[in-house]
């Protein structure tokens, strides 16, 4: 049987979080320098969820030192590590070595600075959640088949999305609108929070993200 949700996340919630970050990313961390993934993992966790650190490290080492036997691997009581790029062997070191890495920038206070721009895909959706469900739920390649146009869709997502949910919404697009990026960044980031659409003439990516946060402030249906 497989693991319950609480006992995965006591176990490999913040490993799982961790393996995340390096989602079409090399893990190619050396003892000297944390990888690109895991610096971005380090940076937004820093500045969002400090206390987490700590979890990470205990859950890559633990881990590492107690690989799933053969039975939890037929009961499915274990957390399958994703191809990373690494050769199977490999594995067990490459979790040590992100677990030291992890520890010395807790104790060594190494924080990341914050940067302008999410540097990759995880970090844009770890920063921006709710507008990556957004724009990846709303704005795919079938937006066209959907919805009668882009409005439409933005106010489908506003009568069924949750009050809270929308405030959450506005806020996340206003914080990556007062970041002043250029517009390709623009067009990076909606790209890589779920956009498949172009966004409607004329407007470029900032335009029509701000024009989004205009109607998702004003009277909107109900939510049931």
């Amino acid at each position: 049987m497989s693991m319950k949700p609480l006992e995965f996340d006591r176990r490999y919630g913040e490993l799982d979080q961790v393996i995340s970050a390096y989602a079409g990313l090399a893990a190619d961390d050396t003892p000297d320098r944390p990888s690109r993934a895991l610096t971005a993992y380090l940076r937004h966790t820093w500045h969002t969820r400090p206390w987490a650190l700590s979890i990470a490290e205990q859950q890559l080492r633990t881990y590492a030192q107690n690989p799933p036997g053969r039975l939890r691997q037929r009961l499915g009581e274990f957390y399958p590590v994703p191809d990373i790029g690494l050769p199977e062997p490999a594995i067990q070191e490459w979790l040590l070595l992100a677990a030291d890495h992890i520890k010395r920038s807790v104790e060594e206070g190494l924080v990341p600075p914050p940067s302008a721009v999410p540097e990759t895909h995880w970090e844009w959706h770890a920063r921006f959640p709710e507008l990556g469900q957004f724009l990846g739920g709303w704005f795919s390649q079938d937006m066209p088949d959907e919805f009668e146009d882009h409005e439409a869709a933005v106010l489908d997502y506003a009568a069924s999305s949750a009050p809270t949910l929308v405030a959450r919404l506005v806020g996340e697009v206003r914080e990556l609108l007062a970041l002043g990026l250029e517009e390709v960044d623009y067009a990076v980031g909606v790209a890589e929070l779920g956009m498949e659409v172009d966004p409607p003439a004329p407007y470029t990516p900032s335009g029509w993200l701000a024009v989004v946060s205009e109607q998702l402030v004003g009277p909107r249906a109900e939510y049931t």
